[in-house]
């Protein structure tokens, strides 16, 4: 029950691009935990921006799979894909205070840079993108007219900087710009946010005071900290969950169909066992 007393705010953000799998529900179950225990809101989401793989039935499967488990949200529910106008407004709050550049360099001249580029953690991570091909700090931007919106754009780092947080679940994270993580896209030249843009304007925008998601996306906080801040706003508090792997230790992801909440249900798993198995910290 919802204490109006309680300021916390908390949000399930599933992306409708496949059925949902038991890693999916942990994160969202502990998400829904946490609101309760706090007496706060939840609100759900929905991360519609890919549409070369968003599908209508994937977001009405969501749902179903989402409420078959026991999760309740605040009516009614966000899509980002009604939000354009905020993220337009977020990136020309950016383009104003001179913190993005436009990228027009291809993906094949990036992956050649990569080549002898650091990477940003381990071998599968973004390569730091080449302090070569930023512009001068001074220069002069493009306007966003049309054929700015349908630019590359990103956000220039602060080299040196060190962020850190204090995560709910794994403590004290830290990572250096520039060294850890580099230039990062905000901006699609299709029209589109990136995904760390829309997330920072909703985070932000929509009063969320923590965040829980996957332990996955803890390299995706440093730059959201970076947008969020630069925005205006405050961060909230972050919790990143552990991933659910498989039995040979895989990370679970859209494509283990058997794990799929969908699958468990037709297979006559009830809630209460899907539930079970996620109290369990080492599944």
């Amino acid at each position: 029950m919802v204490n109006p007393a309680s300021s916390y705010c908390g949000r399930l953000a599933p992306s409708p691009t496949g059925h949902l799998h038991l890693g999916h529900a942990r994160t969202f179950w502990i998400a829904q935990q946490r609101a309760h225990a706090a007496g706060g809101r939840l609100l759900l989401r929905n991360d519609d921006l890919d549409s070369s793989r968003v599908r209508p039935e994937f977001v009405n499967t969501m749902i179903e799979d989402l409420r078959w488990l026991g999760l309740t949200w605040e009516e009614p529910m966000i899509s980002q894909s009604q939000r354009l106008d905020r993220y337009r407004a977020a990136l020309v709050h950016l383009h104003a205070a001179g913190r993005i550049f436009p990228c027009h360099h291809s993906r094949r001249t990036l992956a050649e840079a990569a080549v002898s580029a650091p990477h940003e953690g381990g071998e599968n991570d973004e390569p730091i993108y080449p302090p070569a091909f930023r512009p001068p700090a001074d220069a002069s931007l493009p306007p966003l007219d049309a054929n700015g919106l349908a630019t590359n754009w990103r956000f220039r780092v602060p080299d040196g900087a060190t962020l850190a947080f204090d995560d709910g679940y794994f403590g004290t994270q830290s990572a250096v710009a520039g060294r850890d993580f580099g230039d990062f896209l905000v901006w699609r030249k299709d029209g589109v946010p990136s995904y760390q843009l829309a997330c920072a304007v909703d985070d932000a925008e929509l009063g969320i005071t923590e965040v829980v998601r996957g332990a996955d996306l803890i390299k995706s906080t440093f730059r959201q900290i970076l947008l969020i801040r630069a925005l205006g706003h405050t961060e909230p508090a972050y919790y990143h969950c552990p991933l659910v792997c498989d039995d040979q230790g895989v990370r679970l992801a859209k494509r283990h169909d058997a794990l799929a909440l969908r699958s468990l249900r037709e297979a006559g798993v009830s809630p209460a066992e899907v539930t079970a198995r996620l109290e369990k910290p080492g599944e």
